[in-house]
């Protein structure tokens, strides 16, 4: 079924603007008719966080941005769902068009702006099938016009804390001003230090909230070491690496739309990111997992992303290009790999490669 969706939604929905044509495909899913979902292979099940994930893939932050549909996906295939981001009061974004394809590049450029409905309405959204299970993160951003951003991310804790499986501080998102400011050392600090206090404070009542931050890709080296320093010794709980990119390759063929701000994803990113979640790894010296994020288009580009350092992966950008029958063949892919090297879990090749990426050539930008 999920072939002949795609195969007749993706030609279509080309037809539309990116905007309508995501805003399309989420009220597709709102009618996507219960489907007995095959079961995983158990030797994807990845264990992360504290947390039981029956395989490896997740839907990235900003496709279900007010959380309408993560059942619905999860029922498609993927291990968790990440809604978000979610600011404390509704927001309309940036104004249109703020979404843009590079097709001869299977990328995506956009400048959003935290577009959501607001997080009394995803709260109730989220409420509403807490006892239907699955793993649904809830990614937290702040309200652009805010006085005090930091006060926002620890309202969002406290508001969504007993209906996350797990929380994303987003700092690295280019589409608000200044939000990246907030991966700066006094304030990240400051930052992590409040939201794994208000954690902390709501445990007892609200269960465990896993933390993660998600980082930019556009760190430097130096900025990395003080972000993973600071993610250490406020003891997150696991990093996403990576968010969109600022940068534009010079291989990128869409010169025009090339030129259109906002941040990179998909095929592009591929290698930066690749790149980031091997020096996240290799910093990070075992103290919590990664979720790698960028270009993931195939089954060897997520084998790669995990051998780099990545114990759970996210995709987004690619769907819109493969549809969502990726998600099968990433599974597919990932089982073959584990069975012809007669391995029993994906944890036993988790950042194989690391140490080998760093010392490579620096991707072009």
């Amino acid at each position: 079924m999920i072939r002949a969706f795609d195969a007749f939604s993706l030609p279509l929905l080309r037809w539309f603007d990116p905007e309508d044509a995501h805003r399309m495909a989420i009220q597709g899913l709102k009618l996507l008719p219960p489907i007995r979902q095959r079961a995983d292979d158990p030797k994807l099940a990845v264990r992360a966080f504290g947390l039981n994930f029956p395989n490896p893939i997740g839907m990235a932050a900003g496709f279900d941005k007010s959380a309408e549909v993560p059942d619905a996906l999860l029922r498609l295939g993927f291990g968790f769902v990440e809604i978000g981001s979610v600011t404390p009061r509704p927001q309309s974004g940036n104004p249109r068009p703020r979404l843009f394809r590079l097709e001869r590049d299977e990328a995506v450029i956009n400048r959003m702006g935290f577009n959501n409905d607001g997080a009394e309405a995803v709260l109730r959204r989220l409420a509403s099938r807490a006892n239907l299970g699955g793993i649904i993160g809830v990614n937290v951003g702040a309200n652009k016009d805010s006085p005090d951003r930091i006060a926002d991310y620890v309202k969002l804790i406290e508001t969504f804390a007993p209906v996350a499986s797990y929380f994303t501080v987003n700092v690295s998102s280019p589409n608000t001003p200044g939000l990246r400011n907030l991966q700066q050392s006094a304030m990240l600090d400051d930052l992590l230090s409040r939201v794994i206090d208000t954690r902390e404070r709501v445990r007892k009542n609200a269960g465990d909230s896993p933390v993660l931050l998600k980082i930019a890709p556009d760190l430097s080296l130096a900025e990395l070491d003080d972000v993973v320093h600071i993610a250490r010794s406020r003891r997150v709980d696991g990093m996403i690496v990576a968010n969109t990119t600022l940068a534009r390759p010079s291989t990128l063929r869409e010169e025009s739309r090339a030129t259109e701000q906002g941040g990179l994803s998909g095929r592009p990113l591929f290698r930066l990111s690749t790149r980031m979640v091997a020096e996240t790894y290799v910093r990070v010296e075992g103290a919590f997992p990664l979720i790698g994020v960028g270009g993931i288009d195939s089954g060897g580009a997520a084998l790669t992303k995990i051998r780099a350092g990545a114990s759970l992966i996210q995709i987004y950008s690619s769907l819109v290009y493969k549809g969502l029958g990726l998600v099968e063949d990433i599974k597919r892919d990932l089982s073959s790999t584990l069975l012809r090297t007669g391995r029993d879990s994906l944890s036993e090749i988790v950042g194989a490669d690391a140490a080998t990426i760093t010392a490579e050539d620096w991707p072009v930008r």
